[in-house]
C-alpha cells in the first residue's frame, strides 16, 4: 500500500466512472453528486478518468458540473470540455497496430479502433455492422451487442484489417474471459514493451474486453498529464476506482481508494476501501477527504 497523504495536501480527486461513480443501474446516485459538490466547494479539483469514450463521458461530466479535462479510453485520449480540444492522444509505434489488428482477426475476433473523431460525429472504426440489428434487439452479445447499441457512432471500413487508421490511439476486442486472456497473452508476447493491454469485464455488455493501447498509456498517465498543468504532484492526488485498469493510478496516487465492489487485486493495492457503488462509496470518499481521514 502507498503511504496515505495528509488530507490537507489532496488537491485533485480523479474518479473512474462505471462501477465507481455510477451505480449498478449506470446512474450517478444523489449521494455521489452531493459528495462531489462538497469536495469541489472545499477547493479540491475533480476530474473523470474512465475507459469510456469521450462522447459517452461528456453527459456525466456535464451533469456533475465538472469542466476539467476528461481522461478517456483508459488514458489514451484526454480532451477538454466544453471546447473539445485534445490535450493528449496516444500513438502506436510504427507497424505495431497493423500486426495487432491482424492477430485479432486471426483469432476470430472483430477489431474496434478509436480515433480522435468526435468532431466528425463518429467514435470508432469497425469492419462491418452485420448482426448489429439483432444485437440491438437483445439477440446478440459481445461485439455485436456493442455495435447494436452504438452503430450510429461507427465508421465502417471493410478493409480495416488491411489498412487500420494510422492515427488510431487505442482499440479493443470482445469475447469470453478465456478468449480475451489468450488474446492478451498473444499480443504481449508479440510486442513486449510496446503495448498496454488489460482484460476487463465490460460493465455494460455481456462479454469481456481486451483493451489495447500503446505502451505506458494508463489512466494514471492521463491524470498526471492534467495534474502537471495545474502544478499538482502525485502525492496531492486522490484516485478512486474498481477494476484492473484503475490499478496503476491506485498504486501511484498519494491516496488510492478502491470501491467495495472492486476486484480483489484493486482492493489489495488500495490505501482505503470504501462502500460499494450501490452503498454510498463516493459519499464516503467525500467524507474522508473533508473530515481529514479521521
Amino acid at each position: 500500500m502507498n503511504a496515505v497523504a495528509p488530507p490537507s495536501r489532496i488537491r485533485l480527486l480523479a474518479l473512474d466512472v462505471d462501477g465507481t461513480l455510477t451505480d449498478s443501474r449506470h446512474e450517478v446516485p444523489a449521494t455521489a453528486r452531493d459528495g462531489i459538490r462538497r469536495v469541489r466547494s472545499a477547493g479540491i479539483r475533480v476530474m473523470l478518468a474512465t475507459g469510456r469514450r469521450y462522447r459517452d463521458t461528456l453527459p456525466v461530466a456535464e451533469a456533475l458540473g465538472i469542466d476539467a479535462p476528461i481522461v478517456t479510453a483508459s488514458g489514451a485520449l484526454v480532451k477538454q470540455p466544453p471546447s473539445h480540444v485534445t490535450l493528449q492522444r496516444a500513438a502506436f509505434a510504427p507497424g505495431v497496430l497493423a500486426d495487432v489488428v491482424a492477430r485479432i482477426v486471426a483469432a476470430g475476433h472483430e477489431p474496434i479502433l478509436y480515433t480522435d473523431s468526435f468532431a466528425h460525429g463518429y467514435d470508432f472504426h469497425c469492419r462491418s455492422l452485420e448482426g448489429a440489428d439483432a444485437a440491438a434487439s437483445g439477440e446478440g452479445r459481445g461485439v455485436r451487442e456493442y455495435l447494436g447499441r452504438n452503430r450510429h457512432l461507427a465508421d465502417v471500413r471493410a478493409d480495416l484489417h488491411a489498412a487500420p487508421p494510422a492515427d488510431s490511439f487505442a482499440g479493443f476486442a470482445m469475447g469470453t474471459h478465456e478468449e480475451m486472456l489468450t488474446l492478451e497473452a498473444n499480443l504481449l508476447a508479440a510486442h513486449p514493451q510496446r503495448l498496454s493491454v488489460h482484460v476487463i469485464r465490460s460493465p455494460r455488455y455481456r462479454d469481456w474486453m481486451c483493451e489495447i493501447a500503446p505502451a505506458g498509456v494508463t489512466k494514471w498517465s492521463g491524470v498526471t498529464s492534467v495534474a502537471a498543468r495545474w502544478g499538482i504532484t502525485a502525492a496531492e492526488i486522490c484516485v478512486v476506482g474498481d477494476d484492473v485498469n484503475d490499478l496503476p493510478m491506485v498504486r501511484e496516487a498519494g491516496l488510492g481508494i478502491a470501491m467495495g465492489n472492486a476486484v480483489a487485486a484493486l482492493r489489495a493495492a488500495a490505501d482505503r476501501v470504501v462502500a460499494s457503488h450501490d452503498d454510498g462509496g463516493i459519499a464516503e470518499v467525500a467524507e474522508l477527504l473533508l473530515a481529514g481521514l479521521v
